[in-house]
């Protein structure tokens, strides 16, 4: 993509092969997802597996505030 581009080259040096490192992470976030989809995809996406019980459905829930100081 950047060949024979010194100032790339010099960032990578620096910095590291960002795009190259975010690539690796969202392939292998990609599969950490499908390996959790499986069961829901094997069983037609519509029950949970015999002897599982339904996931209650979900509902409206307020976020916590994060820490540290809060205007008001």
């Amino acid at each position: 993509m950047f060949q024979d581009s010194p100032i790339y080259d010099r960032l990578i040096a620096e910095r590291g092969d960002i795009p190259t490192q975010v690539r690796r992470e969202a392939e292998r976030v990609s599969r950490e997802v499908e390996f959790a989809m499986q069961p829901l995809l094997q069983s037609g996406g519509h029950a949970p597996p015999p002897g599982r019980p339904a996931p209650p459905a979900p509902t409206w829930q307020r976020s916590a505030l994060p820490p540290g100081p809060q205007s008001r």
